[in-house]
């Protein structure tokens, strides 16, 4: 039996998230018995479509057996896919569920599917533990991933569904990384208006976005650097030797658990390649609150406590 060749495609390298999806894959390739190449589009929804092509198009024997990639952009690549499953390569698409796949699907030969953390409810999920950590309500500094990721607006939707009323929001963007949080939060910390600011609680769309916003933050001069740094800091991913291990140290108050789904994609390929068969178009990861909603409800409370008695920032 012909050695299966898998193509996977991720947004960047700089990202924990991606970094353990790569990390999985890999794992995943050696345990299945099939090639991996792992492409990085550094963010880029324009160079991601050309580094697909560029396999797509190749020579037949060195074409990849599937695509799996996690969209850049927010379009997911309609006509890249189309291209893909032309040259009989199989097309899977991560955390997102674009609307083409439907038709896609239509007298395919090629596995087509998609994998994708539920991300509406990832954002249920922050605004439930923001309304434990802010029991009084208050100000958040909410910093969202890129306005072209549908990732990021689902998220948004699911958080301002669940946020109480009494919680106001003041939105930043950054780009799924550390850097492009620490660089808008720094930029924000330069206005005036950042300094007449009263912020409850730092929460962003992922735990390394996260970490930036905090190490913005640490730079601040004289007392206003403390009082910053005592409001709670929430992410999401939840991984193991990041995003959790920042909440033990205390780093992050709350995080949001995220399997990692590459693994998954690789070993749904290979069945259905072997057995001829099609998945189901659309697979659903449901996501986990780290610490649970209820803890999170006692650090609140203390919080509250806190401030009442004038001891808090």
């Amino acid at each position: 039996m012909k050695k299966l060749n898998f193509l996977l495609s991720l947004t960047n390298d700089d990202n924990d998230y991606q970094q353990e999806q790569a990390s999985a894959a890999e794992q995943a390739a050696k345990r299945l018995g099939v090639d991996l190449k792992i492409v990085h589009a550094n963010n880029d929804a324009v160079t991601q479509s050309q580094q697909l092509l560029h396999f797509i198009q190749g020579a037949a024997e060195a074409r990849p057996d599937a695509i799996v990639f996690e969209p850049a952009g927010g379009t997911a690549f309609p006509q890249v896919a189309r291209a893909a499953i032309g040259a009989d390569i199989g097309w899977v698409v991560l955390n997102a569920q674009p609307d083409y796949l439907t038709q896609l699907r239509q007298g395919c030969h090629v596995p087509v599917f998609s994998i994708s953390c539920d991300h509406t409810e990832v954002g249920k999920i922050q605004g439930k533990q923001f309304a434990q950590l802010l029991p009084n309500g208050g100000s958040i500094l909410y910093i969202e991933g890129p306005a072209n990721s549908s990732a990021a607006r689902e998220r948004t939707f699911g958080m301002m569904q669940t946020k109480p009323a009494n919680i106001q929001a003041k939105t930043l963007r950054g780009n799924w990384t550390e850097e492009s949080a620490y660089r808008t939060v720094s930029s924000w910390l330069r206005l005036r208006t950042s300094q007449q600011s009263s912020i409850d609680l730092v929460g962003a769309q992922d735990d390394s976005m996260a970490a930036g916003a905090r190490k913005a933050f640490t730079e601040i001069a004289g007392g206003e650097r403390e009082r910053w740094l005592k409001i709670p800091f929430t992410g999401s991913d939840g991984l193991p030797k990041t995003g959790q291990s920042w909440v033990r140290s205390g780093l992050l108050t709350a995080t949001i658990f995220i399997r990692p789904n590459a693994d998954l994609a690789l070993e749904m390929l290979t069945e259905a390649i072997r057995t001829g068969s099609q998945p189901a178009q659309n697979r659903m990861i449901s996501p986990e609150s780290v610490p649970a909603i209820e803890k999170l409800a006692k650090i609140g409370e203390a919080d509250r406590h806190r401030k009442s008695a004038g001891t808090g920032a």
